[in-house]
């Protein structure tokens, strides 16, 4: 296997502690999967930042979205043997007085560049949770320009499950805000950048637990960005493969004269998370007209292996540049990192 990224050098270029904590009592615990946009001359990235709250031996806590607190957010503290605290089996949430509540909550954050690698980090968080479907915050954030617009797909979570939301804007300050456009359990949704016929397209990813289907890449279109219909499943994983158990879509495909490029990741039953690629019909993008076989990007350097999460690297960030596709992704769970790739050798490597 030939891995096509040229890391950058300076990898990871965001790690926690460049990040301020959105209140005091909180903690930075990772960064994770930004979306990757131009505006006004600079690279942007929106970040997913990842808070817990400050540990004590005496107390679990978790961060609630509370829209009358100052920062829309604010700490609850459980003292330990208290009879309506319940820990779950998995450490990452608890009961208390029946609610579930995640340790850490996820927020977007912007950070600028003018050179697509050094990047200044708002102080503050630029979206967070917002009503009863994001009550456990907003995750995953893919950014793409229509005419000028700019539509964010996120996941959206809640106890009710995860769903895919949208936010658009124009100007980066004011956001309209259009709820779920794919209920749960639904994630890694991109918009295509241009309509295709009458109809705007979009990729996306039920997740299924065990019985019939899987943690399939599907699309679906709309016609007017809102209401989204004729789904179609267009790839599945391969058993035996990289990307055997789970795949989903990166960013939003990038337009080559061959067909949609589309940058997704793929996991195995090791949990291990590569990078491939699907060629579609530039017409019809629900027809898959190549795949890669192997991956062409994998997790190898030590800050890709060794983390929060090791052997991961996820993309739903990318900048296209000529034959240069530049590449922002998560790393471990835990970094920021980049990556550049050649699209003429990424076409040439499927089949």
């Amino acid at each position: 296997m030939t891995d096509l990224a040229k890391r950058f050098t300076a990898n990871p270029i965001l790690h926690p502690r460049d990040v301020k904590p959105s209140m005091e009592g909180l903690v930075v615990e990772c960064l994770l999967n930004p979306g990757a946009f131009t505006f006004e001359g600079k690279t942007y990235l929106l970040l997913r930042v990842a808070e817990r709250p400050e540990q004590s031996k005496d107390t679990v806590s978790a961060i609630v979205i509370d829209p009358a607190a100052p920062q829309g957010m604010r700490i609850l503290s459980c003292k330990k043997g208290d009879p309506e605290l319940e820990y779950l089996s998995d450490p990452r949430s608890f009961t208390y007085q029946g609610k579930t509540y995640l340790t850490t909550l996820s927020h977007l954050r912007l950070a600028s560049s003018e050179d697509g690698v050094h990047f200044t980090i708002a102080d503050k968080p630029t979206l967070i949770g917002e009503g009863p479907l994001e009550t456990f915050g907003i995750e995953d954030c893919r950014v793409v320009e229509i005419e000028g617009t700019y539509y964010l797909t996120y996941t959206a979570v809640s106890a009710d499950g995860y769903g895919v939301g949208m936010i658009s804007t124009q100007d980066w300050k004011q956001f309209q805000r259009h709820g779920l456009i794919v209920s749960p359990n639904n994630k890694d949704s991109a918009i295509f950048s241009e309509k295709i016929g009458d109809h705007y397209f979009a990729l996306h990813r039920p997740t299924l637990g065990p019985g019939l289907g899987g943690n399939y890449i599907w699309t679906a279109s709309s016609p007017d960005l809102k209401h989204w219909g004729h789904h179609t499943c267009i790839a599945r994983t391969r058993p035996g493969k990289w990307d055997s158990v789970r795949i989903g879509a990166g960013a939003a495909p990038t337009r080559t004269e061959e067909g949609w490029l589309e940058i997704y990741h793929g996991a195995n039953e090791e949990n291990r998370y590569c990078l491939g690629a699907l060629l579609l019909d530039l017409n019809d993008p629900t027809k898959v007209i190549a795949r890669s076989e192997q991956p062409i990007m994998e997790p190898t350097p030590t800050y890709e292996t060794n983390g929060f999460f090791g052997s991961v690297i996820f993309t739903n960030g990318v900048i296209e540049n000529g034959d240069e596709l530049t590449v922002y992704y998560g790393a471990s769970d835990l970094v920021v990192c980049g990556a550049t790739f050649s699209i003429k050798e990424i076409l040439a490597s499927l089949h």
